[in-house]
């Protein structure tokens, strides 16, 4: 064991991103992977047996809360990966975080790329306050839409100084103009041969302009899972969105 460097746990090691998070972790200076657990796994007993310091979580929404619960009162700092948290559940393990006096991150991304792309557009939405997101993702992603697309119709709504009037529109098939979070529309595809992609298009007068960020491999995000679990040792709360560690 390299004493000097932080030992991290994967959760949801077996799938898809987890597999990732193992690979990288493994091969990342300053990092020593110590446990690794999926369903069945008794998380209690390996996060109190293991020394871990920092927990990577990509499970599954209808369990992530729990965990992220189990990590923060053992004491380990919560890496979450995993979509699907809703704002009051964010709160209620920022407000456990604080009473441990312990910090960690929860990213709806961890692409690089993707904070980028969410901080261009909540500069353009300035200008061009007409917009609308559209996310694609691979067919076995079980929530829509994605916690991405949801932060980046949340920031947008709370950058843009001015609210388009409603279109005086009648939708022929239900669902046909999306979803609206802060009256941002939102609009979720699910297709194999995707992997995770998002464009920001923004509408002005006889102009338009889109943002778009893709993700060709899960590899990807793991630059940010690495850099998240180096910074959540030294965080004491817990932060929402990558770009608090950038």
């Amino acid at each position: 064991m390299n004493v000097n460097a932080i030992s991290v746990l994967v959760n949801g090691a077996q799938g898809r991103m987890g597999q990732e998070a193992v690979k990288a972790i493994t091969e990342e200076s300053g990092l020593e992977l110590v446990a690794q657990t999926d369903l069945g796994d008794d998380l209690p007993a390996v996060l109190r047996n293991s020394g871990v310091q920092v927990a990577v979580d990509f499970t599954t929404a209808t369990v992530a809360y729990d965990n992220a619960r189990t990590l923060i009162e053992c004491g380990v700092r919560p890496v979450i990966g995993t979509s699907g948290l809703l704002p009051e559940q964010v709160a209620e393990l920022q407000a456990l975080c604080q009473a441990k006096q312990i910090g960690g991150v929860i990213a709806p991304n961890f692409a690089i790329g993707a904070v980028l792309m969410m901080k261009y557009a909540v500069d353009a939405v300035k200008y061009l306050p007409h917009v609308e997101v559209i996310e694609l993702h691979h067919d076995r992603k079980a929530d829509a839409p994605s916690g991405t697309a949801v932060k980046t119709a949340n920031l947008l709504a709370e950058a843009r100084a001015e609210i388009p009037a409603p279109l005086d529109e009648k939708e022929l098939i239900p669902g046909a103009r999306g979803g609206k979070t802060q009256g941002i529309p939102v609009h979720s595809i699910r297709l194999p041969g995707l992997v995770a992609h998002q464009e920001v298009i923004f509408g002005g007068k006889s102009e338009t302009l889109t943002i778009r960020h893709d993700s060709i491999h899960r590899e990807s995000f793991m630059p940010g899972v690495c850099l998240a679990c180096k910074k959540a040792v030294a965080l004491n709360e817990l932060v929402y969105g990558l770009e608090h560690v950038l």
